[in-house]
């Protein structure tokens, strides 16, 4: 079996060694491809040249297995993953996503191998093939939802960061620095380098509030930069 990790960050400036991390923990042996995939634009080399080569495996009848970290790294567009996903289930490839393995292939297989045989009678033939299809539009219905959500989390985690810039000036301050003039202080870069190496939601060890006094910021803004530093990585 060939194993592909697929990590995507959304610009340079953002680390891809957690998602490289969780997947060869535990696929040690995978072949990591990275890519680095801004939202203003749908290009995505890496995964387009990804996705024919294992389309191309699997009609040599190879057994292919493609892990991610999580759903939002396949897609953050529910419609487009959902197809995506159907195609690659009809090719006979595994999809194996860390933090919601109850959507992954093999899940979704023995859910729907659980369909129940016809037993020769027309009347209770018709119960059956009823049955038989709710149980496939359930295991469907997890794999929309779970695409939904991943969806539905970026762009309210977008609108809340959004708002929270607003709130704080932040807004005005973008608009000043596209006329050239600087929008974020250096106190500004040196409090979020401290939360998004010290914690705890970023993997340091601190709680929220002993980094917001190591980082010498107020209780709102230190929560402000929380926002903004998940809105980055979620990209």
């Amino acid at each position: 079996m060939k194993i592909y990790g697929y990590c995507r960050v959304s610009t340079p400036k953002q680390s891809i060694k957690r998602q490289i991390t969780n997947i060869t923990s535990v696929y040690p042996a995978a072949e990591i491809i990275t890519e680095t995939y801004s939202g203003t634009t749908t290009e995505r080399p890496q995964w387009v040249k990804l996705k024919k080569k294992v389309l191309k495996q699997a009609e040599q009848s190879e057994r292919i297995t493609i892990v991610f970290d999580s759903v939002s790294r396949m897609s953050r567009n529910a419609v487009e993953g959902f197809r995506e996903y159907q195609e690659f289930l009809t090719a006979g490839i595994s999809l194996v996503f860390l933090k919601e393995p109850h959507i992954n292939t093999e899940t979704y297989k023995a859910a729907t191998a659980n369909v129940i045989d016809l037993v020769g009678d027309e009347i209770a033939d018709i119960y059956i093939q009823a049955t038989n299809k709710v149980i496939m539009l359930l295991a469907e219905r997890q794999i929309k939802i779970a695409f939904d959500q991943s969806q539905k989390e970026v762009d309210d985690l977008h609108t809340r960061t959004s708002e929270g810039m607003k709130a704080s000036g932040a807004g005005e301050k973008i608009r000043q620095a596209r006329t050239g003039r600087t929008f974020e202080t250096n106190k500004a870069k040196s409090a979020k380098k401290i939360i998004r190496q010290h914690s705890k939601t970023f993997g340091g060890s601190l709680s929220d509030s002993e980094c917001q006094a190591l980082a010498r910021i107020s209780r709102n803004t230190f929560y402000l930069y929380k926002r903004q530093i998940k809105a980055e990585l979620l990209l």
